[in-house]
């Protein structure tokens, strides 16, 4: 049994995106965003986290997989990702990333959403968490609160280890009311539960045994059927459903008798509103945060989230303006926790920008839904350096490309076609087609569909390189022998055979 002292972070990558609409939203929620110096929170969390091992295992939705890969890989790290075919929070999350591990590995589970400025503060204090964990206890960590805050859940600390290094728990109190979160301040002794966990493998797993059975044995027959795509471990979907949802303090801590808690004495927030982004930025002298493209006049205690146009405040006081190119958020301070109900209201009334960005990120790059009307559509695509989309084919829609930026490989019906600068190709429905960049810049062309039906899931997938499709047609009667071309403005791709549905 491994019973060293190498810590090995899990990233815990699930949420909902609610409450910092319209930033984030459930195709790409808070972790994901660029919210901070045009880095995610998953990307500062990986950052943090190389300072105890570059090899971080992160625990993410299968929607979500491409976004993890590519954060991991831009924030220079290394590691698997856990794949849940659904959510069923914290508990089932931790218990699987037990299970893929050895027992005695030392597992560090923390939050991908979380802020913590102060890298090196964080990596010390996680080290004085480590006889206690290979000691056999739960180890979370505290951080000293500086106010009364209702939105955290608290810690009260016990008799101090002998070491001095941790404090046992007495006992998890839930997200208080102010006066009750005062009292808790006043009286000391009480911590911000930062939901950073400290643990051996086997340590987790036989506390989830004795208080969360039914989990333990949905997440075991879930891992033990786990199938492996590159980096991508995937849970047995079927199992996996069966587990009930619930968090780790639920579940397992509340119940636990053997808890220890460190203080982290640095910065911490769970960014879990847009009034705790504010807090992140400091203020001028009338206690405007402007970010962006945001300018005030006249205005006071006011926060404003702006990097795509000019956004001025004229004359206000105490509210959060957050500009996105689909949606914009004004609302008063004191209401930023009911974000999530304006969101669940926006999704009933079947409004899209409740839950979905108008730029799309995919594997291959992204695309920017740029405007739309009757039977037409015309959309931006950036294309990574060596990406390619599936090779597919539309029922109701053509498709002209046109290259803004770079060159572009495309093929049709077999034909293969370089296509520069300022020149386009034209892809009629029923072709079957596959865009490519071929170079080592970014490329960008304009999608202009036109058709009776432009849904996304007109769509049919012959090949793919990211494992999106399962053949439901063999290539042999599209096939055609490839031959490379260089088309010039308005060049155009014939079908030369229909396929048959």
């Amino acid at each position: 049994m491994n019973t060293t002292s190498t810590i090995h972070p899990v990233v815990l990558c699930g949420g909902s995106g609610t409450r910092l609409w319209p930033l984030s939203r459930k195709a790409l929620p808070k972790q994901f965003a660029p919210l901070l110096g045009g880095k995610s929170l998953l990307h500062l969390t990986l950052e943090r986290l190389s300072g105890l091992s570059r090899d971080i295992t992160c625990i993410a939705s299968e929607d979500h997989r491409f976004l993890v890969k590519e954060t991991v890989e831009s924030a220079g790290v290394t590691g698997r990702q856990i794949l849940e075919p659904v959510a069923r929070n914290t508990a089932a999350a931790m218990a699987c990333a037990a299970l893929l591990a050895e027992p005695g590995d030392l597992l560090l589970f923390a939050p991908a959403d979380h802020h913590i400025p102060d890298a090196a503060l964080f990596a010390q204090t996680v080290r004085e968490g480590i006889p206690a964990a290979l000691a056999g206890q739960i180890v979370t960590f505290g951080v000293a609160p500086s106010f009364p805050s209702t939105a955290y859940g608290y810690i009260e600390a016990g008799t101090e280890s002998a070491d001095g290094r941790s404090r046992a728990v007495v006992r998890f109190v839930e997200k208080p009311t102010a006066s009750v979160a005062e009292t808790l301040i006043l009286h000391g002794g009480y911590f911000w539960n930062a939901g950073i966990f400290l643990v051996r493998a086997g340590t987790l797993l036989a506390a989830l045994r004795a208080h969360a059975p039914d989990i333990l044995r949905a997440c075991e027959r879930a891992a033990a059927a786990v199938s492996v795509d590159g980096s991508f471990l995937r849970l047995e979907p079927e199992a996996f459903s069966t587990c009930r949802a619930d968090s780790i303090d639920y579940a397992v801590l509340e119940k636990h008798n053997d808890i220890a808690v460190v203080k982290f004495d640095g910065g911490w927030s769970d960014v879990g509103s847009w009034n705790a982004v504010a807090s992140l930025q400091m203020p001028d002298g009338d206690g405007n945060r402007l970010s962006g493209k945001a300018s005030a006049l006249n205005a006071r205690n006011t926060f404003i989230h702006a990097p795509h146009r000019p956004v001025v405040a004229l004359g206000t006081d105490g509210l959060i303006i957050v500009d996105t190119p689909d949606a914009v958020l004004v609302a008063g301070a004191g209401c930023a926790e009911q974000v999530a109900d304006v969101v669940r209201k926006l999704a009933l009334e079947g409004c899209a920008e409740a839950t979905d960005h108008r730029r799309v990120v995919r594997p291959w790059g992204a695309y920017d839904s740029v405007d739309m009307g009757e039977r037409f559509q015309v959309k931006r695509l950036t294309v990574k350096p060596g990406a390619k989309l599936s090779l597919q084919m539309h029922h109701h829609r053509a498709e002209h490309w046109i290259v803004v930026k770079g060159t572009a490989r495309a093929t049709c019906n077999g034909e293969v076609t370089l296509v520069r600068e300022n020149e386009s190709i034209y892809l009629p429905s029923g072709a079957i087609h596959r865009l490519e960049n071929p170079g080592k810049t970014m490329l960008e062309v304009i999608e202009v569909q036109t058709g009776g039906y432009l849904g996304e899931d007109d769509i049919v997938r012959f090949d793919d390189t990211y494992g999106r499709c399962e053949p439901v047609h063999t290539l042999a009667d599209a096939a055609v022998a490839p031959t490379v071309s260089s088309a010039g403005s308005g060049a155009a791709a014939v079908l030369h055979a229909p396929v048959n549905h």
